[in-house]
């Protein structure tokens, strides 16, 4: 299931096709700016288009002009650039391992809650068929007046509040799976019916200080945090950089327009930094670098209370889910059957068996739903560290 929701999701594939992109700005940035030429010709004198010709002492007469001009980047532009353009692409990179860890816990989640879902349909489905064979039976007794009305009817109703309670149920099972079916990008009308328990065990090997040093190497928004405050840094460098004006060279010819008939000379240009010094936008690089370190330092504090307490719920889950509760669901499905049959027989009363049964159906409900909070404290824990710690 997740090898298909990593391959076919469209949020995934389009950040991958932005992480391509911004690939392709390192090499943009690598490039060297383009040489200019420049030329100057003339194509009129003395009333005489295109007066080229020789002089007298066999000379070419008429006069052009042509220069190559190359921009050259100073106090290390270009490296700045390619540096911003290469942790760019990072952040594109951890952006989408961000999108991927927080779909992949959507997934899980909506996965195991179809698994509870359905056992608790489960239930109500053998609840339902028990209540309509007592139901069947208690028919006949009524036709014949060995029972009350009010008790028909009691049972009766019951069987109706377990109907509604299917109706809703599917509700809920139908908003997970179309959640489920957005994800693996699955089109059809098929359902999507997992195929493993809620029973498996839950074990943590690691302490809180292990866990939140593993999550600082794996939880990308975090690593995000911390290298968009590298970008940052950069960007200021960036912008000092360009208080140094940038050099252009080019040489140049000049044929009858100068002291000399042929000139060959070389021409230098730069501005020069007297009025503007970048000294606005430095200043704004400087405070965005201040203010991107606190929130980097919070994202740090953050994510050590998140996996603490993810830990904590999941360490209380753990001790929830005890061998003893094990034992007492199993004597209580005994205890539920002996019930039943005690009414069948007329050894109890109706009232005795309603309350026991609703505390039964109500019980097995809090058993799934404490399979299900174990299985979603790992999958928080998870989430939180970034990796996947507890298989």
């Amino acid at each position: 299931m997740e090898k298909r929701f990593l391959d076919s999701n469209l949020l995934l594939l389009a950040s991958h096709y932005n992480i391509d992109a911004q690939k392709a700005l390192i090499q943009q940035a690598k490039l060297w700016d383009n040489p200019v030429l420049n030329t100057d010709q003339v194509i009129a004198a003395n009333g005489k288009f295109f007066p080229y010709g020789k002089f007298a002492d066999g000379s070419y007469s008429g006069q052009y002009y042509v220069q190559v001009q190359q921009l050259i980047k100073t106090a290390g532009k270009r490296n700045k650039l390619i540096n911003l353009a290469t942790t760019n692409a990072r952040l594109s990179e951890l952006q989408l391992q961000d999108v991927v860890r927080n779909l992949r816990y959507q997934l899980r989640t909506d996965y195991y809650t179809i698994i509870q879902q359905l056992g608790n349909r489960t239930i109500y489905e053998g609840q339902l068929l028990q209540l309509n064979k007592l139901l069947s039976g208690m028919q006949s007794q009524l036709s014949v007046g060995n029972i009350a009305q009010k008790d028909y009817l009691r049972i009766q109703a019951l069987v109706i509040a377990l109907q509604q309670d299917i109706t809703d149920l599917d509700k809920s099972i139908a908003d997970n799976e179309a959640d489920l079916k957005t994800l693996l990008q699955l089109k059809n009308d098929s359902f999507i019916k997992p195929v493993s328990m809620l029973d498996a065990d839950v074990v943590i090997a690691a302490t809180v200080d292990v866990l939140a040093e593993t999550a600082k190497q794996n939880n990308p928004y975090y690593q995000l945090q911390q290298t968009q405050t590298v970008f940052q840094q950069q960007n200021l460098a960036y912008q000092k950089a360009l208080r140094v004006p940038d050099l252009t060279l080019g040489p140049n010819f000049d044929r009858n327009s100068n002291f000399a008939p042929n000139y060959v000379g070389l021409g230098i240009s730069l501005p020069l930094p007297i009025l503007n010094k970048n000294q606005g936008n430095i200043k704004s690089a400087a405070f965005s670098v201040k203010q991107q370190q606190s929130i980097a330092s919070n994202a740090e504090t953050e994510l050590r209370n998140n996996i603490s307490n993810a830990y904590t719920k999941l360490l209380l889950t753990i001790q929830q889910n005890s061998s003893l509760q094990k034992e007492f669901y199993t004597k209580y499905q005994l205890m539920y059957e002996n019930i039943l049959k005690s009414y069948q027989q007329r050894q109890i009363s109706l009232l005795e068996f309603l309350d026991f049964f609703n505390d039964f159906t109500g019980s097995r409900q809090r058993l799934l739903q404490q399979k299900l909070n174990l299985q979603l404290a790992k999958e928080e824990l998870n989430f939180h560290a970034g990796t996947d710690i507890i298989k």
